[in-house]
């Protein structure tokens, strides 16, 4: 069982930054890939950004530029800087583990931009 604690989350002004952490139970040579989603009031959850084990990335095209996820072996932790926070941005952000065939998933982190 893997488990997966968010943090980092809050309330910040457009324009501003975060950046939220996930922290696994298990090291990551155990674990495939990991991404971060996020999931806003009324609609379906889509993922922000994925690291896979040789630290290739992907950006959903809404957050290229904006977005870096990164990873810290040593800390088990994956990372999510976020620049440039618009309100559209505010939702629940959730991490997710893939090992094998499994998905595990985080409690998520509130986020929340004011304009």
């Amino acid at each position: 069982q893997v488990q997966l604690v968010e943090s980092g989350g809050g309330l910040v002004q457009a324009g501003g930054s975060l950046r939220l952490s996930c922290t696994t139970s298990v090291s990551f040579f155990s674990i495939n890939a990991m991404s971060w989603y996020r999931q806003a009031p009324g609609k379906l959850r889509e993922r922000v950004a994925r690291i896979t084990t040789d630290g290739t990335t992907t950006y959903a095209e809404s957050v290229k530029g904006r977005f870096t996820i990164s990873r810290d072996n040593a800390k088990n932790t994956m990372y999510l800087q976020m620049n440039s926070l618009n309100p559209e941005n505010t939702a629940v952000y959730y991490c997710r583990a893939q090992v094998r065939k499994y998905y595990y998933w985080g409690k998520g982190t509130q986020v929340t931009v004011s304009s």
